[in-house]
């Protein structure tokens, strides 16, 4: 592996951490309060991030045991409609987050070179490869960090 993949590794793994950190003395209301009209809560925050990575791990998957697969999309506004995307109780999937994080942390480690060229189709996004979606997903964690810190500050 080279630097860069390492860096975004490690990020990876701290998401989970930085997540629980941000939360973790939050109020039921402060957790599920829309602060900002159009946004979503923190709860609704956590619980994606896990839902969204949770897909995505799986779509590694894919691409790395499926020639050219295809990636399934989801409705994210409708996922964070459920009910159980706007609970309070956000430790079980900040325990979820965090070993999936270790496992895909592993998944990353463990590619042989060739394999990060690896491609997936996604019916929105086009070709997908294995390099291109572990510094998606890292944004996409710091993105919600950020969108949370966000919702807090409107509090």
């Amino acid at each position: 592996m080279n630097a860069e993949i390492d860096t975004l590794i490690a990020a990876l793994r701290r998401l989970p951490d930085q997540l629980a950190e941000l939360t973790a003395e939050l109020s039921t209301q402060q957790l599920t309060t829309v602060f900002i009209p159009g946004e979503w809560t923190v709860a609704q925050n956590v619980h994606h991030v896990v839902d969204s990575h949770l897909n995505s791990y799986i779509r590694c998957k894919l691409i790395i045991t499926e020639d050219r697969p295809t990636l399934r999309p989801y409705d994210q506004d409708l996922w964070a409609a459920v009910p159980d995307s706007g609970e309070a109780d956000i430790n079980i999937s900040l325990a979820l987050l965090r070993s999936l994080h270790e496992r895909w942390a592993r998944f990353w480690e463990s590619l042989p070179a060739d394999a990060w060229q690896r491609v997936g189709l996604h019916p929105e996004s086009g070709e997908l490869t294995l390099a291109m979606i572990l510094p998606m997903y890292v944004a996409h964690g710091e993105a919600h960090l950020d969108q949370i810190r966000r919702t807090l500050a409107a509090a």
